[in-house]
C-alpha cells in the first residue's frame, strides 16, 4: 500500500491546483469559457473553486480562447489571489484535453508533492470536497477523486509518483484511463454533492 505525500516544513503536503481550460468548446458554439453562464463566464465557478483547495499555486491552462488568461488574472485580482495565479498556454491544445493536461502538470513546481486537476466547465464543484481528498490521500494511495451515487467525478488529487501516467495519455480522454489503472490506489471519497459530475457541454 502507498504512503501518503512526503510533506513540508509545516507539516502538510505541497499541492498545487491546475484547470484545464484551453478546450475549444466545439460543442457548445466556440469560447465556452468566456460565455455567460447564470451571470457570470462559465469558467468562473472552476477558478472559485481552485483558489478554495488547499493549493499553493493554480495554474490555469489556456488554449485558442484568447479572453480565458485575462478572465482568470482578472478574477484571481479582484478576489486577492492574483500571487496564486499562473497561467500556461498549452500550444497543442488543438490535440484534445490530454495536451493540455500535459501543460499543466509540467507547469507544477518541482517543489510540490501532488496537483489537484480541475475541468474549466465545471462550475458546480463543492468547495469542500478538495480539502477532503487531499485528506483522504495524505493517509493513503496514489491519487484520490469524489463519488457521487457511484460515479466518480472531479476534481481528482494526484501525487507527483503519476504525473508520468497522466501525461501519457492521448488525445480526448484526459487521465481517466491512467487513473482507472492505478486499481486501490485510487481513493475514492464519497459526496452527496451531485456538482462533482456537473458539466457544461452545450448553452442549452
Amino acid at each position: 500500500m502507498a504512503t501518503g505525500p512526503r510533506c513540508s516544513e509545516t507539516g502538510a503536503p505541497v499541492l498545487e491546483a491546475i484547470v484545464l481550460a484551453a478546450g475549444a468548446g466545439s460543442r457548445f458554439g466556440g469560447r465556452k469559457l468566456t460565455r455567460p453562464w447564470r451571470g457570470a463566464p462559465l469558467l468562473r465557478g472552476a477558478l472559485a473553486a481552485a483558489f478554495a483547495a488547499p493549493a499553493r499555486t493554480v495554474i490555469v491552462v489556456t488554449g485558442d480562447d484568447p479572453g480565458v488568461g485575462p478572465l482568470a488574472r482578472a478574477w484571481a485580482e479582484a478576489a486577492g489571489h492574483a500571487p496564486r495565479l499562473r497561467l500556461v498556454h498549452a500550444d497543442d491544445h488543438a490535440v484534445g484535453m490530454s495536451a493540455s493536461l500535459r501543460a499543466g502538470l509540467a507547469a507544477v513546481a518541482p517543489d510540490a508533492d501532488g496537483a489537484f486537476i480541475f475541468l474549466g466547465d465545471m462550475p458546480r464543484i463543492p468547495p469542500g470536497v478538495p480539502a477532503d481528498l487531499a485528506a483522504a490521500l495524505a493517509k493513503r494511495g496514489l491519487a484520490a477523486a469524489p463519488v457521487f451515487t457511484g460515479q466518480r467525478g472531479h476534481p481528482v488529487l494526484a501525487r507527483r509518483e503519476v504525473f508520468g501516467n497522466l501525461a501519457g495519455m492521448a488525445g480526448d480522454e484526459g487521465g481517466r484511463g491512467a487513473l482507472t489503472g492505478l486499481g486501490d490506489g485510487l481513493v475514492l471519497v464519497e459526496t452527496d454533492d451531485p456538482g462533482v459530475l456537473f458539466d457544461v457541454d452545450q448553452p442549452e
